[in-house]
């Protein structure tokens, strides 16, 4: 089930266009710091040409990856009402859901065709802001990627990616709360457990 739906590597690839470290300059806007690190990364997947290319770039895009999401609240939005029975283990399901996603990540890296990134309206609301995108070009059509983000020390992270309309966040906690109506915790936290494992390799 996990993994299955089509948005899932679709959101993946549009993760995979915004991992770089926020900008120092913390006056900067949300679509200007998220810009910055889109434009860096694409640099990056420029270079992706065979699996040692892959290999090479895995190290800094994981430390890229940790530095500009926000897990932790990404991980609590997907569980939605069940964070509250976690009962002490926030911090073990926090740790799972962001080696999902890292493998998950990791099995799309060199998916990357050319696409281009065109950036639309930004806004902001104190302390939380969406930026809206398109990707164009590649292999398929025109994609809507909007980031929802909200600030952190100074930093605007991002802790939803929505694509043609669809809330990975929500995907997500659809598919989480699927599982636990007739699963108990320990079952979930295996089937990301295997999922993150099964994309690394």
């Amino acid at each position: 089930m996990l993994g299955r739906n089509i948005y899932l590597k679709s959101g993946l690839i549009a993760l995979v266009l915004c991992f770089w470290p926020a900008p120092k300059a913390l006056a900067e806007t949300p679509r200007q710091q998220l810009q910055g690190t889109i434009d860096r990364v694409m640099e990056v997947m420029q270079t992706i040409r065979s699996a040692e290319d892959i290999e090479r770039s895995k190290g800094s895009l994981r430390q890229i990856l940790l530095a500009r999401f926000d897990f932790a609240e990404m991980a609590r939005r997907s569980l939605g009402k069940h964070w509250n029975n976690l009962n002490g283990k926030e911090g073990e399901f926090v740790s799972t859901f962001t080696q999902f996603i890292e493998g998950s990540y990791m099995g799309v890296l060199g998916s990357y065709r050319g696409e281009k990134v065109v950036y639309g309206q930004e806004r902001v609301e104190q302390e939380f802001a969406e930026v809206d995108t398109r990707i164009l070009g590649g292999q398929g059509t025109p994609m809507e990627v909007h980031y929802r983000l909200h600030l952190v020390g100074g930093v605007w992270k991002v802790y939803d990616v929505v694509i043609d309309h669809v809330s990975l966040v929500s995907n997500y906690q659809s598919q989480f709360s699927r599982i636990l109506r007739s699963a108990p915790l320990e079952e979930l936290l295996k089937k990301l457990r295997e999922k993150g494992e099964g994309a690394r390799g």
